[in-house]
């Protein structure tokens, strides 16, 4: 049976994705739930992922191996926040 984070750690996870997200976008996001699509939805782009993986690094000391990153990963905010939570 798969381990689940600890509900706090999951949120504390999600909260640095939308925050992070925001600041990549540069706009307020206040109807970001779990399920936002972050390409279709709110535009991610090639770039954004970059941009949005070097922050969550910073703000979670954390190391993402490049080699590992699948497009799915950034499908929603809950599945961002799962490979992150994964990584850590």
């Amino acid at each position: 049976m798969p381990q689940t984070a600890e509900p706090a750690a999951q949120e504390q996870t999600v909260a640095a994705v939308r925050q992070a997200l925001a600041e990549v976008l540069d706009r307020e996001l206040p109807d970001l739930g779990p399920d936002a699509k972050l390409f279709d939805d709110y535009g991610l782009d090639s770039t954004g992922v970059l941009d949005l993986l070097m922050r969550l690094e910073e703000v979670l000391d954390v190391e993402f191996d490049t080699e590992e990153l699948e497009m799915s990963h950034f499908a929603t905010v809950r599945t961002l926040a799962d490979y992150v939570a994964a990584a850590r």
